[in-house]
């Protein structure tokens, strides 16, 4: 029952960045090849470098080649509705890529830190690897994008991420896996969430020197 909810969660992970890369590409006015691009990058970009960095190899989806092409299917989704979309207005195109970058930031970072785990990682290379999966396939879509990427802007992002892992390692031991991922979903999705609303930021020295 667990493996089937931690597959649901991944595939929920991938599906949500991969069409927040799509939007993004929409809000760029990308042809079909950018949205599938921005999709792919976004939706199994983290889990990538997750993997290269752990040394399973190959990396997860070049043993199942379904994930790419799922992350391909939600850009060229994105693309169909791209239209519909314009006419919600940018401001609001901009509020539901951030929802759901947070969605899957949220995901990503409690599965990033148990793939680490299922692989023989410790409690803070577990974490680590939690905030990596979740934040890098964002910054390769920013990136790709040509926007500054959010993890060096003043947002809560990878700390919601860091948040996300740590509190589902730490809360491991005492409810199981599925409750620490519930715990750990809430956490880094809450964290996000309330930064989103509240325009939380760390704060950050003063401007540079002319």
């Amino acid at each position: 029952m667990f493996d089937a909810a931690a597959g649901a969660l991944d595939w929920l992970g991938v599906l949500v960045f991969a069409a927040s890369g799509a939007l993004a590409a929409a809000r760029k006015g990308m042809d079909l090849v950018g949205f599938a691009l921005l999709a792919v990058a976004t939706g199994i970009g983290g889990g990538t470098i997750r993997d290269v960095l752990l040394g399973r190899l190959p990396v997860f989806w070049v043993g199942e080649p379904l994930w790419l092409l799922a992350c391909v299917g939600a850009g060229l989704a994105v693309f169909v509705v791209a239209p519909r979309l314009r006419g919600a207005g940018t401001g609001r195109r901009l509020r539901l890529l951030l929802w759901l970058d947070a969605v899957g930031l949220a995901v990503f970072a409690v599965t990033g830190a148990e793939t680490a785990r299922l692989a023989g990682a410790g409690p803070v290379v577990s974490v680590a690897m939690g905030a990596v999966t979740a934040s890098f396939g964002g910054i390769l879509r920013d990136v790709l994008a040509g926007e500054q990427p959010v993890v060096l802007s003043r947002e809560i992002y990878v700390t919601a991420a860091l948040a996300g892992a740590a509190v589902f390692v730490a809360a491991l031991p005492w409810l199981g896996r599925e409750g620490a991922m519930a715990l750990g979903f809430a956490a880094g999705f809450g964290l996000r969430g309330a930064a989103l609303r509240r325009g939380w930021s760390l704060p950050r020295t003063g401007p540079p020197r002319p």
